[in-house]
């Protein structure tokens, strides 16, 4: 589906008959910049009268209820962790915190934590909970060395390492064990790939943490994700915004 400011213009993305390609070709798919999307139009005239230079575009993939609580669709990365921020926000709400507590959308992660940069900087939190999905690496194609211990239906993934602020996971593992949530450890390394990575890094460095949601085949035209985990994420992150003052303040002793 073509976006356009007249609506939306529906196409395929247009591949050669395996009978058509040359010997030994079979087995290859064309580089994303040989791709094309086919709007159904017979010029290249008649195309630009559909569409424009720039328009965005998405693959269409309904979602699908699969077994158990499993659900698949496109883009759960990270309408999932929008999900998370609002319902955790709504719970944390019901519990009236002794906390200012701030649900935020942010813009442009994936190429660059720009709404995290601008978010941190504006409201200068005393601490942030950056809600993204993670490698759910519990299925036949991932590679032994990329296996991350990571499962769907395991519980959100608190993450440790990196961006991720010592007090802030200490007060994550303490809000699951009371209320017992079950949550997964990840190792991180040089850096979380989410939001946190900007977050910690703002005005004079904010305490942060990455919590995750495990999704497999992220980053694909359809992911996978289990909606046990996304309920016990929200509860994750109502339990953190309503024991925050008790967390206070986010700081190590050396």
């Amino acid at each position: 589906t073509v976006h356009t400011d007249d609506g939306p213009v529906e196409g395929v993305v247009g591949q050669t008959a395996i009978h058509l390609r040359d010997r030994g070709e079979n087995g290859s798919y064309a580089d994303i910049s040989e791709q094309y999307v086919d709007v159904g139009a017979d010029s290249g005239d008649a195309a630009r009268e559909l569409v424009d230079v720039g328009d965005p575009i998405t693959l269409d993939a309904d979602r699908r209820e699969l077994s158990g609580d499993r659900l698949a669709a496109r883009g759960m990365d990270n309408r999932v962790g929008t999900w998370a921020a609002a319902e955790g926000f709504r719970r944390a709400v019901a519990d009236d915190p002794a906390a200012t507590v701030y649900a935020v959308s942010t813009v442009q992660e994936e190429i660059g934590l720009k709404g995290a940069a601008m978010v941190g900087f504006d409201l200068h939190p005393d601490a942030v909970v950056a809600a993204d999905v993670t490698h759910a690496t519990d299925h036949p194609d991932v590679p032994g060395g990329k296996r991350n211990g990571v499962e769907l239906g395991g519980g959100p993934v608190v993450a440790r390492g990196s961006a991720n602020h010592p007090r802030l996971v200490e007060a994550a593992r303490t809000v699951a064990a009371e209320a017992d949530l079950p949550v997964q450890l990840q190792a991180a390394g040089s850096s979380t790939g989410t939001d946190a990575d900007a977050f910690y890094t703002a005005r004079g460095g904010i305490p942060s943490l990455n919590v995750g949601l495990p999704n497999r085949y992220m980053h694909t035209p359809v992911e996978v994700v289990d909606l046990a985990d996304l309920d016990a994420a929200a509860d994750l992150l109502a339990g953190i915004a309503a024991d925050a003052d008790g967390f206070a303040p986010f700081a190590v002793d050396l």
